[in-house]
């Protein structure tokens, strides 16, 4: 299926993934401008009245841009704010809506309503089944490996599961952050790389000067994955999960009972704020560079990948 003209002028065929606290209007419009989707949480414009802010500046700033820019909602029941998000995204008439932790009818015969677009973040095939039942235009399939909340699963098995059936527009998101890896999540059916870890070490994120130095400095060995912080199960960075006083290698288990994306986290040491979350692709990030810099190498990276694919396919033919 043709994707809709939304994404007919990327430089990429990425979405900046987006991640709490560390995605602001600096990172988007940076995005936005290098020709990639750029994104953010609405819960990170606090207070809400904010958001608002957030929207207007980024709308001005990158009108005449190729690429859109999108705002993930979390639709789970303990956002207490979706409905007066839902509401200001309206009244910007924003082109790209993520959804995540839940997927609901109402929220997307919303977006479309206003000419919208909306893809639900999924970890498994049965939440994708349900993600377009109830009116998704499109999927994030959130395999092993992820920064933040992600999924146990392959990414082999989740996009073969997925493509059996659904032929609509499909971002992959787990360890990506290579040029190479965006050509490989479109060899497996996407038609997206979703990316976030790489953002976090760049002057534009709203990251702590640790958190970016952690990212250069880590590599997959440095990830654990655990539902203690949030009750959603979730890679992070060991470091900051012994800063916290905690042994990341001994984690007893979260209580999803306890979720409450109202409060951005569970315990005394904020999920997000000083747990930090990373993707076990940090062994590519090398430095702390400009947004613009860090496309520019991928997009590098991803040409040459497609060369050096084109050349061992008509060795073997």
């Amino acid at each position: 299926m043709p994707l809709p003209a939304l994404f007919d002028a990327l430089r990429l065929p990425v979405i900046a993934a987006p991640m709490f606290i560390v995605s602001n209007p600096d990172l988007v419009i940076a995005q936005v401008r290098a020709g990639i989707v750029g994104s953010f949480p609405a819960l990170n414009a606090r207070p809400a009245a904010m958001l608002d802010e957030w929207l207007h500046r980024i709308s001005e700033e990158t009108r005449g841009c190729a690429a859109p820019f999108a705002v993930n909602l979390i639709v789970h029941k303990t956002n207490s704010r979706l409905e007066a998000d839902l509401a200001t995204c309206e009244k910007w008439r924003v082109p790209l809506v993520i959804t995540s932790l839940g997927a609901r009818e109402d929220v997307n015969a919303a977006v479309r309503g206003w000419g919208g677009m909306v893809l639900h973040d999924v970890i498994d095939d049965l939440y994708a089944h349900k993600a377009i039942e109830k009116g998704a235009d499109g999927l994030i399939a959130v395999a092993a490996g992820a920064g933040g909340h992600a999924g146990a699963q392959s990414p082999f098995a989740l996009m073969q599961e997925i493509r059996a059936w659904f032929d609509g527009p499909l971002a992959l998101s787990g360890s990506i952050a290579c040029g190479r890896s965006i050509l490989a999540a479109q060899a497996m059916g996407a038609d997206f790389a979703y990316i976030g870890t790489p953002w976090i070490a760049t002057p534009e994120a709203n990251a702590a000067a640790g958190y970016k130095q952690a990212i250069v400095a880590g590599r997959a060995a440095d990830i654990v994955y655990s539902n203690l912080f949030t009750g959603v199960h979730g890679n992070y960075l060991k470091p900051s999960i012994r800063a916290a006083g905690l042994d990341p290698d001994n984690l007893p288990q979260g209580d999803a009972g306890a979720m409450d994306f109202g409060s951005g986290g569970n315990m005394e040491a904020k999920a997000w704020k000083d747990i930090w979350g990373a993707g076990q692709g940090i062994g590519a990030i090398g430095a702390i560079e400009p947004v613009a810099s860090r496309v520019e190498a991928l997009a590098a990276q991803y040409a040459a990948a497609k060369a050096e694919l084109a050349a061992r396919i008509g060795l073997r033919a």
